[in-house]
């Protein structure tokens, strides 16, 4: 009965092609008609998979028809994000053929769904890019005229029919145009420059492969249990080894799929782009170029293991990319940026000071860009490997001698790294005691604790966070709160409390011969908590005194996935705080730090800079009428040219305006201090 209604189904939706649509396949290339299945391989990795997911994952599912919705709507959005490749009519079509036997593959480990929901999706891509293609060429465009685009389209129904979906595609088609003539396209150029970027996209279509069709589905199935869980092909692996070992000559970037996007994830220290300040993390690369006058290649919905042989180079050698900047939330025009190819400097890596002059006080700056370590040098006791809290003990010393009134711990966009360096760096700031705990599924606990009693630096303190801030990062900051012995500044943290662990997809041994690889599973397997018992999931670490960033914060953090692990306790861990800085005294500090914003000019003029850009990127629509379009790009560029750097305290002190009032703030503290220590010294008994 199930397959009858498979035929039906795939017959009825073969049939919804409109006229309009088929008006445009006249004019276009042939779509070459290929049916995906699942390889062998697949087959074996996908029961691995299933296995791994259902007694190693920290999250126990329930495998139901609910769990079988649930991985096919992420599949669905995943695959068309947008809502302009499916009507709604396809898309209850294939919930009705495959919504609810997803659970059931999933246990016998088959992908059959996934494949078959691919298969039709590749079917629409391609109908979908032969349009745009003939309407590139053909059509000419009226930008005088008021019309919006939708550019959040999840909350909004698909098109009920094909006439709204091929309108939809036309707005579509002028977005991307308005977007190449505010990127410096003539007019004489952005047709054919659009031709060639959709042919390029339908030839890719045309050679997708099992691969691409089962990473699509396996995505969708292991982010159900957490976003942080992952499936890794054999090729993809080799690509996550090289870039945890940070060896090969390249930009300094870790990059993921999302969509049809090729994303930066994170911006490594010590890489090309970490120095240029050109790129940061949530950047869409869309186009690739080599050297400097070589041609940019469209590589939207590339696979990423394609579009990172394109990144890849010899050491100084140039490459340029196209990106879409995160900070402009989807909006804008595509700015293209130059990097020469490099190994990543461990110099630039390694936590550096400055020194900040504040109401006639001298605050200390400490950035750590992430907690590194080197874990291979440590193991062989070279004596001089580089560690975090070697290289800030240093700095601290150094800060000590010159006799700093304060200091600052600058981790924004700080994405984590080594947790025994989080709780080593922790130590140098409190007595011992613990610094984090974590917690398997059983409800396990380990206690990971600085059992060093010396205190580098026992003065008055902050710590600077912002949205990027994670993992490591958060329990660093999370002690530092929890024992009292600094002030949190700036905004919520990502919320990242949990731990992943990598697992290699074996088969047992087999006497035939070498068995294909069938990949690796990243799984997450125990979440953090901070000393009070508070888990850093989901809600992150809240500062006490808040300082918004030029960060779109409605994007970004653990919040915003639809999966991730739920905020929890777990029993307080025994700890005497501090008390270094009380409740009473942040409150004070807040105050202070009100009344000097609210006179401060720059700060106000960042604040209402601020206001404005997100009022822009609040906006679901966005004006395809050329005079409103560029009015709204030139208001982006300018706030972008005078805060891009706000976050970059070692390029432009000056222009670094939370820098300052975070310095300001711990001047305030340092100043409370000397008042009371006066008070202790006065009311101290006599000895005469």
């Amino acid at each position: 009965m199930r397959r009858k209604s498979l035929l039906l189904i795939v017959v009825a939706l073969g049939s919804a092609v409109s006229v309009f649509a088929k008006n445009a396949e006249k004019s276009a290339p042939a779509v070459t008609l290929v049916t995906l299945h699942p390889t062998a391989a697949q087959e074996e990795a996908g029961k691995y998979i299933t296995q791994s997911l259902l007694q190693n994952h920290y999250r126990k599912i329930s495998v139901n028809d609910s769990l079988s919705q649930q991985i096919f709507n992420r599949y669905i959005e995943n695959l068309d994000g947008s809502k302009s490749y499916f009507v709604a009519s396809e898309v209850q079509s294939l919930r009705k053929v495959y919504g609810s036997r997803i659970d059931d593959e999933f246990l016998a480990g088959k992908s059959n769904a996934g494949f078959g929901i691919y298969n039709f999706f590749l079917k629409r891509a391609k109908e979908k890019m032969r349009f745009m293609k003939a309407t590139a060429d053909t059509v000419h465009f009226n930008f005088s005229t008021p019309e919006t685009l939708d550019l959040s389209r999840k909350a909004d129904p698909w098109p009920s029919d094909r006439h709204q979906l091929s309108d939809l595609w036309k707005k579509e088609l002028k977005y991307q145009w308005l977007n190449l003539k505010y990127s410096g396209e003539s007019s004489k150029t952005i047709r054919g420059a659009l031709a060639k970027s959709f042919t390029g996209r339908l030839n890719l279509l045309n050679r997708q492969k099992p691969d691409d069709a089962f990473q699509a589905y396996t995505y969708a199935l292991t982010t159900s249990f957490d976003p942080h869980t992952s499936y890794f092909s054999p090729d993809e692996y080799e690509n996550f080894q090289i870039d945890m070992s940070r060896s090969l000559e390249g930009i300094g970037a870790k990059l993921q799929t999302e969509g049809e996007y090729t994303v930066v994830s994170e911006v490594i220290p010590g890489g090309p782009a970490f120095k240029s300040s050109l790129m940061k993390k949530g950047d869409k690369i869309i186009a690739v170029g080599q050297g400097k006058t070589g041609e940019i290649i469209d590589v939207s919905g590339w696979r990423i293991t394609e579009v990172v042989k394109l990144i890849r180079g010899k050491k100084s050698t140039i490459v340029r990319l196209k990106i879409v900047q995160a900070s402009q939330g989807g909006r804008g025009p595509a700015k293209i940026v130059q990097l020469q190819r490099e190994k990543i400097d461990l110099e630039e890596q390694a936590a550096k000071k400055s020194v900040i002059q504040q109401n006639g006080q001298k605050i200390g700056v400490i950035s750590i860009p992430s907690f590194y370590l080197d874990f291979e040098g440590q193991q062989q006791n070279t004596g001089n490997y580089t560690s975090t809290s070697r290289d800030v003990t240093r700095i601290l010393n150094e800060l000590n001698a010159e006799h700093v009134d304060g200091i600052v711990i600058d981790l924004r966009d700080n994405g984590g790294g080594s947790l025994e360096e989080s709780v080593n760096v922790t130590g140098l700031f409190i007595p011992a005691g613990p610094v984090v705990q974590i917690s398997n599924s059983s409800g396990e606990k380990q206690v990971m604790y600085d059992k060093d009693r010396q205190v580098v630096y026992s003065g008055p303190l902050a710590v600077l966070v912002n949205r990027y801030s994670a993992s490591a990062s958060e329990i660093f900051a999370a002690a530092i709160q929890d024992y009292g012995r600094g002030v949190i500044i700036g905004e919520r943290t990502f919320g990242k409390g949990t731990v992943q662990s990598i697992i290699k997809l074996t088969r047992p041994f087999s006497f035939f011969g070498k068995s294909p690889e069938l990949g690796q599973i990243k799984l997450t397997i125990a979440k953090f908590y901070r000393i009070s018992g508070a888990s850093t999931q989901h809600k992150g670490v809240l500062p006490d005194i808040a300082m918004p960033s030029m960060i779109d914060t409605s994007i970004v953090g653990e919040d915003t996935y639809t999966s991730s692990l739920p905020w929890s306790t777990i029993s307080r861990s025994f700890y005497r705080p501090t008390a270094e800085v009380s409740q009473e005294e942040i409150g004070v500090l807040r105050q202070k730090q009100q009344e000097r914003a609210s006179k401060n000019r720059q700060f106000q003029s960042y604040l209402i800079d601020l206001n404005t850009f997100n009022q822009i990127r609040k906006k679901k629509m966005v004006s395809l009428q050329d005079s409103s379009f560029k009015s709204e790009i030139e208001t982006i560029k300018k706030i972008e040219g005078q805060w891009g750097q706000d976050q970059d305290s070692t390029k432009n002190m000056n222009k670094d305006v939370l820098l300052n009032q975070s310095a300001a703030v711990v001047s305030d503290l340092a100043e409370l201090k000397a008042v009371q220590r006066q008070t202790v010294t006065r009311t101290l008994p006599s000895l005469n």
